[in-house]
């Protein structure tokens, strides 16, 4: 019964006062295998799973260990796993630039395609043989830009993008400590990252205040009673402000 009433309380306290969107950077590299295990095994389930994805606002940061040089208005980089993941960074950093969402179809929202046009990406590219399947991922995922990520990619803009999203890493930490890196808010935590690698759910859950029904079965959830508590507490603010 104390249960049954714990979880109407947490429904009743997040529907009162709503839950933010947390923000969710995620550093990587194209071509490197714990990044595809990390984004096609822990990011994308939860990032698309309907208990979770509206609680988080995903930034999508393809860099890495990378490195870049500037002269004059060319820039050259140097990438972890060689020229061709330079090439499969920039092809992510023009995706999230180009591709468009369907106005008409809020399931495919710019943000979706993006995700799962990324998921797609990291998955393939890991066959090493054959093109970078920027096409076979956009005919897959159904997005209308190849062309114009093709594009950038090829052209200045697409070192204009990687360089912007260098400067963000190198923001967050000069050099990365491991690839990926997750940040939650932007800023690094290193049990977080190691807990976002291993269970990225579990890592978001404990990004989140209220914690929704989905964060409860996990081990280390706040205990029942300290919860149950505080849903009181907010449950009791919200009707004193009623009268």
């Amino acid at each position: 019964m104390l249960y049954k009433s714990f979880l109407l309380l947490s429904v009743f306290a997040v529907a009162c006062y709503g839950q933010s969107r947390v923000p969710v950077y995620v550093y990587y590299e194209s071509l490197c295998p714990d990044s595809a295990k990390f984004v096609n095994d822990q990011l994308y389930p939860v990032a698309t799973s309907k208990e979770f994805k509206q609680y988080m606002e995903l930034h999508l940061v393809p860099f890495g260990k990378s490195s870049y040089a500037t002269k004059g208005s060319d820039v050259t980089f140097e990438c972890h796993h060689g020229e061709n993941e330079c090439y499969g960074n920039k092809v992510h950093a023009c995706a999230i630039e180009h591709i468009q969402g369907n106005s008409y179809q809020p399931e495919m929202s710019r943000e979706n395609l993006t995700l799962e046009y990324v998921n797609c990406l990291m998955e393939r590219a890991q066959f090493k043989d054959g093109p970078f399947p920027l096409k076979v991922c956009a005919e897959k995922v159904k997005i209308d830009q190849a062309d114009a990520i093709e594009k950038c990619a090829a052209e200045n803009e697409g070192s204009i993008l990687l360089k912007k999203y260098g400067d963000a890493t190198n923001k967050l930490q000069q050099p990365l400590k491991s690839v990926p890196t997750v940040a939650f808010k932007q800023t690094y935590d290193e049990e977080l990252q190691k807990l976002s690698v291993s269970s990225f759910r579990h890592a978001l859950c404990k990004n989140l205040s209220p914690q929704p029904v989905a964060c409860l079965d996990l081990p280390g959830s706040a205990s029942t009673i300290s919860s149950f508590a505080a849903i009181i507490t907010a449950a009791a603010l919200f009707i004193a402000r009623l009268f």
